[in-house]
């Protein structure tokens, strides 16, 4: 099992920036790739972005790409995801999972090892 702890959420004005932590624990070393995803009111969870923990390539949805930035520090069993430019329609709980080796990156119900999720509002 991993255990993965979200930080670095908030409160932020149109244009902001903010930088999310995803700190695993447990078996690190069976990581093959992690995901960010969000999830709004009313709304499905949906896929943001994903690191393969090894090699680093990375995937984004649309509405990230330019904006955000996904990365890991290996040393820390971290992933970050930082976020610039920031829109209202970003506001969101964002969550980190890993993906297991072989799954979809960006099909929340193949992913696993979901953290508790944090906050962020982008206020206009």
């Amino acid at each position: 099992q991993v255990q993965l702890v979200e930080s670095g959420g908030g409160l932020v004005q149109a244009g902001g920036s903010l930088r999310l932590s995803c700190a695993a624990s447990g078996r690190t070393f069976s990581l093959y790739a992690m995901g960010w995803f969000r999830q709004a009111p009313g709304k499905k969870r949906e896929f943001v972005a994903a690191i393969r923990w090894s090699s680093g390539i990375t995937a984004y949805a649309d509405s990230a790409k330019g904006r955000f930035t996904i990365s890991r520090d290996n040393a820390k069993n971290t992933v970050y995801l930082q976020m610039n430019s920031l829109k209202p329609e970003d506001t969101a709980v964002y969550y980190c999972a890993t993906v297991p080796y072989g799954r979809s990156w960006t099909n929340p119900s193949e992913l696993e090892n979901w953290g508790q999720g944090t906050q962020v509002t982008v206020s206009s």
